[in-house]
């Protein structure tokens, strides 16, 4: 799932700002207790946050990419050893994405 358009992106990482991370990844790297911790986070909050430690043996873009791959997530953002992981709720989404823009589509001045 890593279809989000940039104003979305932008939305989640507003969202994002304030939170914790929930899921913190150690000198073991991207384990199965990890991937199913991420999966369980995601599938109660839809967009978590989920440290790097400096112990960690993978660099971020490669954590980001295999929890991704594991949980069906998109990546939101990498910002140092910090990941925003979003993957909506298959039930009972919570988070209402804005609208993706029509390509090609006029946006607005704000004159």
């Amino acid at each position: 799932m890593s279809d989000l358009t940039g104003k979305q992106r932008r939305y989640l990482r507003g969202l994002g700002h304030g939170l914790d991370p929930i899921v913190q990844v150690g000198k073991g790297g991207v384990t199965a207790p990890v991937i199913a911790a991420a999966d369980q986070a995601l599938l109660s909050h839809e967009l978590i946050k989920v440290r790097r430690g400096a112990e960690c043996p993978a660099d971020r873009d490669e954590v980001a990419a295999a929890l991704a791959a594991a949980t069906g997530a998109a990546v939101v953002q990498t910002l140092g050893r910090t990941l925003l992981l979003y993957r909506v709720h298959p039930e009972t989404p919570r988070i209402q994405l804005p609208a993706a823009d029509p390509a090609g589509a006029p946006t607005a001045s704000g004159d």
